[in-house]
C-alpha cells in the first residue's frame, strides 16, 4: 500500500515514512492510493474479533511495512481492558429507541482522542526506535487532542511534543489535564487566539520543509493519516455491535470541527461498511453544516469563530475536510489544491459547481447544528427521560441525530467525552456535578507549566529550536 497526497504529488510512499511526516510536501494530505474493499465474507469472519484484533486486521490493509508480528504486538499492547475500562474497548449503550451511545471516551484522558492517540505513541516509538531517530511532535489542539497525546507521548523514548492550544478557550478540566503535566518532554505553548490560529502555524511550520527537515517536525493532529486510520476501527466495532447479520446497516452522528473523526467514517463506508447516512454535527460554528446545506466552504476568520459550550469544535477551518473533497472531486488533485490553497487564500472559500455539489448525496453525508440552549435542552432531556449523562459534544451529535432517523436504521451517536470535562455547562443543564473517575479529583489545582505565545509562526519556530538539543 503506498500513499499520494491531496493536492497532486503522486510519489509513493509507505505508511512508515507519512507516519512521522504529517503534511505532503505540496501541503496536501495523505490519503492511500485506494481504499482496500471489505467483502461479505470479511465482514462476517471479523463479527467474532475481539476489538484489539478488528484493529489489526484493518491496519493490516494499510500498513505493509511494519512486521505482521510487530504490528500486532503493538496494537495488542495498545487496546486493553487496563487502558480502556472494558474488554469490548468501545462498548454500546441504548439512549433511546433507534438510537444508541458508542462510548470512545474511556481512556486515559476520557476523551475519543484516546483510541487513536495511545496506538499513534506506540507506533511513534516503535518507527523511531527501528530508524534510531527522534522526533518533534508539534501539534495544535482545540481541548482534547492536546491531552490525549501528551499522555500518550510522556516517556516515550526519541519524542518531544509541542502543543498548541488557544489561550482561554478551554474548558478549566481540559487546560489542567495539559497544563499539569510536568514531563520535560511536553512543552505546552498558550497562543492568543483561536485554534485555527493554533492550525494554521502547525501547517506553517510542517510546509516549511527546510526547517521540517531540520528539526525532524512530525504532527499528531488528525492531519497524520495514521491517526485517522486508527479510528476507522471503531466505526466497524459500533456496527458489528449494533446489528446481528450483515444485511443491516447503520447511521453514525458524530459531532465534528476538524472533520477528522467523521472522515474515518467516510474511509470505513468507502471499504464498504453499510453505513446508511454519516451525520455532521456541528455547534454554532457551522462552517461543516452551511459545506453540506449548499456547497459553500466558507472559512470564518478569528472574530467570527465563536466561543461556545462545545469548545474541541470551536474550528471554523476544517483539516482533514481536504481529504473528502479529494475523493469527492474523483481524486483530482490539480482542483483540490485550486480550492484549498488557492481559492481560500484569495476568497476565503469556494463554491462547488452544481455538479460536483450534486456527488455529495451519493457519500451518505448529511447534516445539522446545534446551539448552547439546544445542548442544554439535550443534556437535561437525555439525563432525565433517559438516564444517562452526556457531555456537551455529545449533546451537539445527538440533538442532530434525532433530526435524521430513519425507521429500522440504528443511529449511534459517538461519545467525544466524558462529562466531567465540561462540568461548568452540565451544572448549568442539571444543577449537579458530573461525576469524575478516581483520582482526578482537584486536578484543575494542580501547578501548570505552560508558556504564552502570539499567534507568530516564528516565535514558535524559534521556541522549538531553542529547546530542543
Amino acid at each position: 500500500m503506498k500513499y499520494l497526497s491531496t493536492r497532486g504529488d503522486q510519489t509513493p510512499r509507505g505508511f512508515s515514512d507519512i507516519l512521522l511526516e504529517g503534511l505532503a510536501p505540496d501541503g496536501g494530505l495523505y490519503l492511500p492510493t485506494h481504499y482496500p474493499k471489505v467483502d461479505a465474507a470479511t465482514l462476517a469472519r471479523w463479527r467474532s474479533l475481539s476489538y484489539a484484533d478488528l484493529a489489526f486486521e484493518i491496519l493490516s490493509l494499510y500498513i505493509d511495512d511494519i512486521p505482521t508480528a510487530d504490528l500486532r504486538a503493538l496494537v495488542q499492547k495498545t487496546y486493553t481492558r487496563e487502558v480502556f475500562g472494558t474488554d469490548a474497548v468501545v462498548p454500546l449503550r441504548r439512549v433511546e429507541d433507534g438510537i444508541l451511545i458508542e462510548a470512545l471516551s474511556n481512556g486515559p484522558t476520557l476523551a475519543f482522542k484516546d483510541m487513536a492517540m495511545q496506538l499513534l505513541g506506540n507506533l511513534f516509538e516503535y518507527e523511531l526506535a527501528r530508524r534510531g531517530e527522534e522526533l518533534n511532535i508539534l501539534g495544535a489542539t482545540s481541548g482534547d487532542t492536546g491531552s490525549a497525546a501528551e499522555y500518550a507521548m510522556r516517556g516515550k523514548r526519541g519524542v518531544r511534543v509541542f502543543m498548541l492550544s488557544p489561550k482561554g478557550r478551554m474548558s478549566a478540566f481540559q487546560q489542567a489535564q495539559m497544563f499539569s503535566l510536568q514531563d520535560a518532554n511536553i512543552h505546552n505553548l498558550s497562543i492568543e487566539g483561536v485554534f485555527d490560529d493554533c492550525q494554521d502555524i502547525v501547517k506553517a511550520v510542517s510546509s516549511d520543509l527546510d526547517f521540517k527537515r531540520r528539526w525532524k517536525i512530525g504532527t499528531v493532529n488528525s492531519i497524520n493519516w495514521a491517526r485517522l486510520l486508527a479510528q476507522v476501527v471503531y466505526y466497524f466495532a459500533g456496527y458489528f455491535q449494533a446489528t446481528k447479520t450483515n444485511a443491516e446497516s447503520v447511521s453514525f452522528a458524530v459531532p465534528s470541527g476538524n472533520f477528522g473523526n467523521v472522515c474515518a467514517g467516510h474511509v470505513a463506508r468507502m471499504m464498504g461498511l453499510p453505513i446508511h447516512r454519516l451525520v455532521v454535527a456541528t455547534n454554532e460554528n457551522d462552517v461543516l453544516d452551511e459545506f453540506f446545506r449548499t456547497g459553500t466552504y466558507r472559512v470564518r476568520g478569528t472574530a467570527e469563530t465563536h466561543e461556545t459550550s462545545s469548545p474541541s469544535m470551536d474550528i471554523s477551518k476544517a483539516s482533514n475536510f481536504e481529504r473528502f473533497v479529494f475523493d469527492l472531486l474523483g481524486r483530482d488533485g490539480a482542483r483540490t489544491k485550486a480550492l484549498f490553497a488557492d481559492a481560500i487564500a484569495r476568497d476565503g472559500g469556494f463554491t462547488l459547481t452544481a455538479d460536483e455539489f450534486n456527488r455529495v448525496a451519493g457519500f451518505g453525508f448529511v447534516s445539522g447544528r446545534s446551539t448552547h440552549a439546544d445542548r442544554l435542552a439535550t443534556i437535561r432531556d437525555a439525563w432525565q427521560r433517559c438516564g444517562t449523562m452526556i457531555d456537551t459534544h455529545t449533546a451537539d451529535g445527538l440533538k442532530v441525530a434525532r433530526e435524521h432517523l430513519d425507521a429500522g436504521v440504528p443511529m449511534i451517536v459517538l461519545e467525544t467525552a466524558l462529562p466531567a470535562k465540561f462540568a461548568e455547562t452540565i451544572r448549568e443543564a442539571l444543577g449537579r456535578e458530573p461525576e469524575r473517575p478516581a483520582g482526578l479529583e482537584g486536578i484543575e489545582a494542580l501547578p501548570k507549566r505552560f508558556t504564552v505565545l502570539p499567534a507568530d509562526t516564528d516565535r514558535v519556530m524559534a521556541y522549538i529550536e531553542s529547546h530542543c538539543d
